[in-house]
């Protein structure tokens, strides 16, 4: 039973940039003291962005004038900016406005937030601002995901800290016209707390504070992640909540154009198409030349789908993927 009207959302345009430093993973061998091909074999990334100086809001600037840009808008054109990356720049303020700031706006006209969901954070952004758009709310809107994870992963653990990358992506989206098609058809995200500390970084916030104990601070700065629960846990659920949302929609996995899956692993890409039997050319895969770039991953596939003209108008795409929380998340649109 179709659940809910569509949405009139339609996406203008789209921006990636990257850090300048983009290295192999033969160049990570090196770097690391390890036998050639060895990064390869446990990430199956070929090559990653790296940041050494850039900061997210500086990445993220760039994705957004990229945006708008191929969406033949201008900065004042924007009434709305959210931020929805993974991970802070800094601790305050929030990326939002590190990002606005970064574009030089001083305006004071635009309104800017963020929304944290981890690797879900652009599915949750781009599902609360459908409502916000079709309302009326707000004319243009710009989502933006900024993550620089290189200096929390734990490189001694390349099976599972070395598959991140650094990058951002930036989306334009308005209300769709009386005579377009764009909408955003379905959306659905749960959260299951029995994986909320598979994936983690216990410190940064004043949980696990310096002036709480300094030593038990500085050990719980790197990326955590348990790897065999996560692919137990999303194996378990993923496969149902995909088909829950399908029916929900009344759709099949057939007329389903295009998948959009979050980066998250090499494996995590396999097990999805095999799991769901869907070929391999109707799945976007970004993964081998940038890594998972936790909330940015996500974005700069659908970016480069709609680049490489594999999305089309009219196209019904299905953005899929989970993160943190463990949370999963889904969303249909029609293009």
């Amino acid at each position: 039973m179709m659940i809910g009207a569509p949405i009139p959302l339609r996406i203008l345009g789209t921006g990636v940039s990257t850090p300048k430093q983009n290295v192999s993973s033969n160049e990570l061998d090196q770097r690391l003291g390890l036998a050639e091909g060895t990064t390869f074999q446990k990430t199956g990334i070929q090559s990653r962005f790296l940041s050494t100086t850039e900061t997210a809001a500086q990445i993220g600037s760039e994705a957004c004038n990229l945006a708008l840009k191929n969406a033949s808008l201008r900065r004042e054109d924007i009434d709305c900016l959210i931020c929805c990356s993974a991970t802070m720049d800094q601790g305050l303020p929030y990326n939002a406005a590190m990002i606005l700031a970064e574009m030089g706006d001083s305006s004071g006209r635009v309104t800017a937030f963020d929304i944290n969901a981890s690797c879900m954070s652009f599915l949750a952004a781009l599902d609360t601002v459908g409502y916000l758009v079709a309302a009326e709310k707000y004319t243009h809107v710009l989502l933006v995901s900024a993550d620089i994870a290189t200096y929390g992963v734990n490189w001694d653990d390349l099976r599972e800290g070395g598959i991140f990358g650094d990058g951002a992506a930036a989306v334009v989206v308005r209300k769709s016209t009386s005579s377009e098609s764009s909408s955003l058809r379905h959306s659905n995200m749960k959260t299951w707390t029995e994986g909320v500390k598979h994936c983690q970084i216990r410190g940064g916030g004043t949980r696990l504070h310096p002036l709480r104990d300094r030593a038990a601070f500085e050990s719980a700065l790197t990326f955590e992640m348990n790897g065999k629960a996560v692919f137990k846990l999303a194996n378990r659920y993923l496969p149902d909540f995909i088909n829950r949302s399908l029916s929900e929609c009344e759709l099949t996995l057939e007329q389903i154009d295009l998948f959009v899956p979050h980066q998250a692993s090499k494996l995590a890409l396999e097990h999805l198409a095999k799991k769901l039997k869907v070929p391999d050319e109707k799945i976007i895969r970004i993964f081998q030349t940038f890594g998972n770039q936790v909330g940015a991953s996500l974005p700069t596939a659908l970016h480069y789908g709609i680049e490489t003209q594999k999305i089309k108008r009219g196209n019904t795409i299905m953005l899929v993927g989970t993160g943190a929380g463990l949370t999963m998340g889904t969303i249909i649109l029609t293009y």
